[in-house]
C-alpha cells in the first residue's frame, strides 16, 4: 500500500490517473482517504528531543524511551481512533506478545508517525504528564507554545 499526499490540483489529477490505471489492471482496489495534514515537523522535533531528555534523566537510551512511549501512549490513541490500526494491533500483537516483545515491535511499527497533529499533541501531553509523575520534567519549547 502506498500513501500519496494530495495538496494541489495537479497532484489530484495525477492520483486520479494512477487510480484509474490500477483499477483497469486489477479490477479491485481498496482506497483509504484521510483528510487534513499529519503531524508537524515541530511536533516531531519535540518528541525526539523529549526521548533524549527522558533518557538522560532516567539513565536509559532514547530508543528505549521512544519504544515505551509509542507502546504506552501512542498505541492506545491509535487503537481508539483508527479502526485499521486497532484491527492490525489486536490481531497481530495485543494478545500474542509479552510486554517486552511489544517494546521490541515498537522499533519497527509506525505509531506516532501515523498520527494527526491533534493525536500527536495528545501523545506529547501524555508523555509530559506521565514522566512528570516520575520526577522527569520535559517542556514544550517557548516558540512551540506561542503559535
Amino acid at each position: 500500500m502506498s500513501a500519496t499526499v494530495i495538496n494541489s490540483e495537479a497532484t489530484l489529477r495525477k492520483h486520479q490517473r494512477d487510480i484509474a490505471a490500477q483499477f483497469h489492471d486489477a479490477k479491485f482496489l481498496r482506497v483509504t482517504v484521510k483528510e487534513g495534514i499529519g503531524r508537524s515537523l515541530d511536533q516531531n522535533a519535540i518528541s525526539h528531543a523529549w526521548y533524549n531528555e527522558i533518557a538522560v534523566q532516567m539513565a536509559d537510551t532514547p530508543e528505549s524511551v521512544k519504544c515505551e512511549c509509542k507502546l504506552r501512549f501512542g498505541v492506545p490513541i491509535l487503537r481508539a481512533e483508527d479502526p485499521d490500526f486497532r484491527e492490525m494491533y489486536d490481531t497481530a500483537i495485543k494478545n500474542h506478545l509479552s510486554y517486552e516483545q511489544k517494546l521490541v515491535a515498537m522499533r519497527y511499527l509506525p505509531v506516532s508517525s501515523n498520527m494527526t497533529k491533534p493525536q500527536l499533541s495528545r501523545y506529547l501531553e501524555h508523555i509530559q504528564m506521565s514522566y512528570a509523575q516520575q520526577g522527569v520534567i520535559v517542556e514544550f519549547p517557548k516558540e512551540a507554545t506561542a503559535a
